[in-house]
């Protein structure tokens, strides 16, 4: 119908001229019918003109010409319908027959399904039985499980493995509790499991609490063990750094060439070592160091979900632990204390390295440094508190010393102590100034304690006791014994104080941060011979030295300490591990010139307040004599006898070049009084042959010191005659046949450079002489004058001009 429908909608052909206007809107209304367009243009138009009844009349005569093409149609479609309906007439009869058959089918169907359905039923119904059956058995065999872990859990409760009783928690809730088929142990698990986690985590953190509580102990035990291992391996380093100093000695002082090697032992580990640190799963028997129960209650927190709040925790109550152990008795001296409070502080970072390293995020490097940044401001405001109470030296290097092995040992674990060794060298000054007080109290009393008498030595070890420890020997043969030194019993006393203050100002700068602190310790040392040795010695000079015999015995000390200081500072050199050619390169002058001056000075004075005591017999000698004495005169023999004594005394004690100085110093004071008696009042004229008398007292004086030639070089016996040259100028001069040379320059200053031209004049005055020999008689008014006396005359006259 479509198809058909479409076929017939055309456009209307054209109508002719000569068809009229009715005709034409019939075929625009036909059209616009076949086409199914809207007709209300129609309507409209026809209302509009007035003339509906046009329009019905045009309908009205198109529907005439429709009803003979639906009459084709019909026609065109009853043939089918025929068709059809003989079809249906068929088709009825073999319904008829299907019907008999099935109706005949359905009675034997029947027949025999009615067994077969009741038998259906009773399988229906086993089946459902069976499913309910099947269906309580996995109830129970689920509630079997479910019990058996319940009771697998309550097992591991009592043992006390809450991990695994939280995994069986965990397996009930995720698999057992929303399937459980009673009611009545739904709810029993429901109440029961919260109640399991809570008395685990009771129980776990009345653990850690315990745990807390036994860690200080164990912090404090591990800090004393872990400082004691770093002054173990500090000894060591120590005993080998001595066996170093012994091998380079001996090569140094050895002709051949000596070959020496030094082995170490290996070092045992300390208590942080990476690959085999004595621990295992946390914990170290070995040292008392356990760490499973925080491993443990971090793990069982972990489990129930708590982690932060126990990290939270844990940090609170170790920095709460930390802040105690800052606390400083104020019952109990710090140095009693101090031990205990820095193993304390060690042993706690300790065990927080240990626990950053292994305790899987517990801490952070961050809330670890924080801690250590508190723990060191703490610490160096204590140092500095204490520090500036103490006035022991002895106590202070105990307090460093110990803060010197904590830096040690906490920097093993990677803390900075810069801050600690500042702190240290701050008072470095401080300490020297208690050092140096300590020593001045010490050489003080060992001076006072000194008998001045030589020091005897009965058994070999007495001896290398008080002279080879302090390379005080002038020979490398051990003497017989007993030994008598030539040194008392201070001089040894003194070097024990000296080279122990060399050791604790040594100890006190080592192992502080800094590498190169010799030159601190020599301006220490120099301190302490300088001012605190010299001065002490000083002072006992001046005050207690009576009588020669002690000046003497002072005198040979102080020239034995020269000695020690030159093993004082290369002492002090080998501790700082300083090459020595460095200290003998930089080596000044001997620090305690001033009391080796002082002693000598005081001994001179002694022995010239003696030989003054002789040279008053000079008042006996014949001025005016008519011989000459050949023998000499008494005063010079008694000099020369007591001088002698005084040698052969001194020679034991003094070394020869103190003792030359001491003689030399002498000599020119009896030249001196020999000049000054002929200078003197009292003496108002002499002749010739008192001259010659004094030259023949000079010449024996002079004997005497070419007599000690044994004793002393050549060099030294001509300067012990050059300290009787004034004398021996002056008794030239007027026994000289040209006494005028005296006023040529040239000559004057090679022979007579060492005498004073007022004196010259002033003695030649008192020369009264008749010999020919020399001067001729200086009375005799008509006789014919000496050239010599005319030639002194001319001196003396010209002497008086110059002055």
């Amino acid at each position: 119908m479509q198809s058909t429908r479409s076929r017939r909608k055309v456009a209307p052909a054209a109508a002719d001229g000569g068809d009229s206007g009715v005709k034409l809107e019939q075929l625009l209304l036909s059209s616009a019918i076949c086409n199914g367009e809207d007709l209300g243009p129609f309507v409209r138009k026809v209302f509009a003109s007035g003339r509906p009844e046009t329009l019905l009349h045009h309908l009205r005569h198109f529907a005439r010409s429709k009803e003979s093409e639906i009459e084709e149609v019909c026609k065109s479609h009853y043939q089918d319908f025929i068709l059809a309906v003989d079809d249906l007439r068929s088709l009825l009869s073999d319904v008829d027959s299907l019907k008999s058959s099935l109706s005949d089918s359905n009675s034997r169907l029947q027949s025999v399904g009615g067994p077969l359905l009741s038998s259906l039923d009773s399988f229906v119904e086993a089946q459902n039985v069976s499913k309910n059956v099947n269906s309580a058995l996995q109830s129970v065999i689920l509630c079997i499980k479910l019990t058996e872990l319940c009771s697998r859990a309550n097992l591991h409760l009592s043992n006390g493995s809450f991990y695994m009783v939280l995994k069986c928690l965990d397996s009930i809730e995720n698999e057992f509790q929303d399937k459980t088929p009673s009611s009545s142990l739904k709810r029993m698990l429901e109440r029961k499991i919260p109640e399991i986690r809570s008395h685990i985590e009771r129980k776990i953190s009345k653990e850690f609490g315990d745990w807390l509580v036994d860690i200080r102990v164990v912090s404090r035990n591990l800090g004393q063990l872990a400082i004691g291992q770093a002054s173990a391996a500090r000894q060591r380093e120590e005993d080998l750094r001595i066996k170093q100093r012994q091998a380079e000695e001996q090569s140094r002082l050895s002709l051949r060439g000596c070959v020496y090697a030094l082995e170490e032992d290996d070092d045992d580990g300390g208590l942080g070592g990476d690959e085999n640190d004595g621990y295992s799963n946390g914990n170290n028997g070995l040292f008392g160091f356990d760490l499973t129960p925080l491993y443990r209650a971090y793990h069982i927190h972990q489990t129930l979900g708590l982690e932060d709040r126990f990290k939270q925790y844990y940090f609170e109550n170790r920095k709460l632990q930390l802040t105690s152990d800052f606390q400083v008795s104020s019952m109990t001296p710090f140095l009693e204390s101090h031990q205990t409070f820095f193993a304390q502080i060690a042993g706690f970072f300790i065990i927080e390295d240990r626990i950053l390293r292994t305790g899987g995020g517990l801490v952070s490097k961050m809330e670890v440094e924080n801690l250590w940044e508190t723990a060191v401001s703490k610490m160096c405001s204590v140092l500095e508190d204490q520090f500036s109470r103490m006035q022991t030296a002895n106590h202070l290097l105990l307090i460093k010393d110990y803060v010197s092995l904590l830096g040690v040992t906490l920097r093993r674990y990677g803390y900075p102590v810069d801050a600690l060794l500042n702190v240290l060298s701050k008072h470095r000054d401080k300490y020297h100034e208690l050092l140096l007080s300590d020593c001045r109290k010490q050489i003080a009393e060992a001076l006072a304690a000194d008998k001045f008498e030589q020091m005897l030595m009965k058994k070999e070890y007495e001896y290398s006791m008080n002279v080879l420890s302090f390379q005080l020997q002038t020979s490398d043969i051990v003497p017989a014994f007993p030994y008598v030194a030539p040194f008392s019993s201070t001089v040894p006393d003194c070097c024990r104080i000296v080279r122990s203050f060399i050791e604790d100002s040594v100890s006190f700068m080592s192992f502080g941060g800094q590498l190169d602190f010799f030159d601190v310790v020599k301006k220490y040392l120099d301190r302490l011979l300088g001012e605190v040795l010299d001065g002490a010695l000083l002072k006992l000079i001046s005050s207690s030295v009576h009588g020669v015999s002690q000046a003497m015995q002072v005198a040979a000390n102080m020239a034995v300490l020269e000695r020690a200081c030159d093993f004082f500072f290369r002492h002090a050199a080998q501790l700082s591990g300083i090459p020595l050619r460095m200290v003998e390169r930089g080596r000044k002058q001997f620090p305690l010139s001033k009391a080796r001056d002082a002693a000598e000075d005081m001994l001179s004075g002694m022995l010239k307040r003696k030989v003054d005591g002789f040279m008053t017999l000079i008042e006996n000698v014949n001025w005016m004599t008519d011989e000459a004495s050949q023998g000499g005169n008494e005063y010079v023999n008694e000099v020369i006898i007591y001088l002698e004594t005084l040698v052969s005394t001194a020679q034991q004690i003094l070394p020869p070049q103190v003792l030359k100085r001491v003689l030399q110093d002498v000599l020119s004071h009896i030249s001196e009084k020999i000049v000054g008696a002929l200078f003197g009042d009292s003496v108002k004229r002499f002749n010739v042959n008192a001259i010659m008398g004094i030259d023949v007292d000079i010449r024996l004086l002079e004997s005497f010191a070419d007599n000690l030639s044994p004793v002393f070089s050549e060099g030294d016996t001509n300067q012990l005659k050059n300290a009787l040259a004034e004398s021996r100028q002056l008794v030239n001069l007027l026994l000289s046949n040209h006494p005028e040379n005296f006023l040529n320059p040239v000559i004057r200053e090679k022979s007579y450079n060492a005498l004073d031209y007022r004196k010259v004049v002033t003695i030649s005055e008192k020369l009264r002489d008749s010999s020919d020999r020399l001067f001729g008689t200086f009375g005799s008014r008509g006789a014919k004058q000496n050239p010599k006396k005319k030639s002194l005359d001319a001196l003396i006259k010209r002497l008086k001009d110059v002055s």
